[in-house]
């Protein structure tokens, strides 16, 4: 799995809360998800819940299937959310009745609630990103990486209103054996991917989308951003990757726990 660079824009952005009003039937969702999580529902800016039941144990092998069969995809959406992109990303995944599995980057959470809570509102997963995508982690101490995978995990908890992530991916695929470990036990399975669309780079909305299907025999599970820039190709793409695959009779899965 590739490393990706150039995220020093995290430290630069700004925190700011951006005013989308959930629709009140987001909350059966909320709790249903929750149901699956080990967290709850709550209201806007409720504080995370430290007594919630710890998340039940998971595998700590890193996975890439689908839950929906062999024939199936799992479209997995990182470092947001951005208060640009996001909300583009999610308009054509609804266009197109697609979940998706959104890896949240905890400041990012943190600093759009929001978000966080409309993209559960619409029935996609959450994924740990870490506090700082920090892409040299599996360099430092376990101590580091524990803050950064537990702190994320609060600051998505608490942005979602209750809603636990049920993935963690490393930052360019920096895994240890340890965070591995560390975020299973916490109930969050390690997740990879088998195509990179290379939507980062921003090589032409035909390059990303020329990508995917050429890459696609490799596995179900794709990577694709919704922060980091201007990620106007990574929606154009979408529109045009998502009614395909359709065509040729793939379903959209999430990852297996």
């Amino acid at each position: 799995m590739a490393r990706h660079g150039g995220r020093g824009w995290y430290g630069r952005m700004v925190a700011a809360a951006l005013g989308v009003t959930v629709a009140a039937a987001a909350t059966s969702v909320w709790s249903a998800q929750a149901g699956q999580t080990g967290g709850g529902s709550a209201g806007r800016g409720a504080p995370a819940r430290s007594t919630a039941p710890a998340a039940a144990p998971v595998s700590a092998v890193i996975a890439h299937a689908s839950d929906r069969g062999e024939h199936a995809v799992n479209i997995t959406i990182d470092d947001g959310p951005d208060p640009v992109w996001t909300p583009r990303v999610l308009q054509v995944l609804r266009d197109n009745g697609v979940k998706a599995t959104f890896c949240m980057v905890g400041t990012q959470a943190e600093a759009h609630p929001d978000l966080v809570r409309q993209v559960v509102a619409a029935g996609h997963r959450l994924c740990d990103h870490t506090v700082s995508h920090d892409t040299t982690m599996d360099t430092k101490p376990p101590a580091y990486q524990s803050q950064q995978i537990v702190d994320a995990e609060r600051q998505i908890t608490k942005a979602s209103g209750g809603v636990r992530p049920m993935y963690y991916r490393a930052p360019g695929g920096a895994f240890t054996p340890y965070s591995r470990k560390l975020a299973a036990s916490h109930g969050m399975r390690p997740l990879g991917w088998n195509v990179d669309s290379k939507d980062f780079e921003r090589p032409g909305t035909d390059a990303v989308v020329a990508t995917v299907k050429r890459e696609l025999a490799n596995g179900p599970t794709i990577l694709f951003h919704d922060a980091g820039g201007d990620r106007s190709q990574t929606v154009a793409a979408l529109g045009t990757l998502l009614p395909w695959l359709k065509q040729q009779g793939y379903a959209f899965g999430f990852p297996l726990r």
